[in-house]
């Protein structure tokens, strides 16, 4: 019998962009940059706001796979302020990820949008945030980013 891997949904990540950023095409892909200026973090046992503090960094390579990687961080209902490092792909039939791309609606489950979220804290109540491994399905809307975050276990 093969190993099973195990996870369990913890929270949900809504973090609101700004306007994209574009420096081009560099060469190795068009580079953006969205800035994260708000949002809100809601699960069992934490609940808080996203910090207008950060942006997600991104390639997107000419078959229209993006990679990315987000920094920024957020604040629990009781002040802790955990700092967020996410990694990830978001890929999908090229005529989805154009109309996502021009602010127009996409089912979530036609998009392939999987990160790696890391977290850093000093706040005790979190600790459990920075000694577990966690993976994060998102969608991508027109203003937000919604990342469902499940621990692994």
């Amino acid at each position: 019998m093969k190993p099973v891997l195990e996870t369990r949904y913890v929270f949900t990540i809504t973090a609101r962009i700004g306007e994209v950023i574009s420096a081009g095409d560099t060469g190795a892909g068009v580079r953006r940059v969205i800035p994260v200026i708000g949002g809100e973090v809601k699960g069992e046992g934490i609940s808080g706001r996203v910090l207008a503090s950060g942006a997600d960094f991104q390639i997107i390579r000419p078959n229209e796979l993006i990679e990315l990687e987000a920094k920024y961080a957020f604040e629990t209902d009781d002040g802790a302020v955990i700092y967020v490092e996410n990694v990830g792909i978001r890929f999908g039939p090229v005529e989805l990820l154009q109309k996502l791309k021009r602010g127009e609606p996409v089912d979530p489950k036609l998009i392939y949008f999987r990160t790696r979220p890391r977290f850093e804290t000093g706040h005790p109540n979190y600790q459990w945030l920075t000694t577990h491994l966690f993976i994060g399905s998102a969608a991508r809307h027109a203003d937000r980013v919604v990342i469902d975050v499940h621990q692994v276990l």
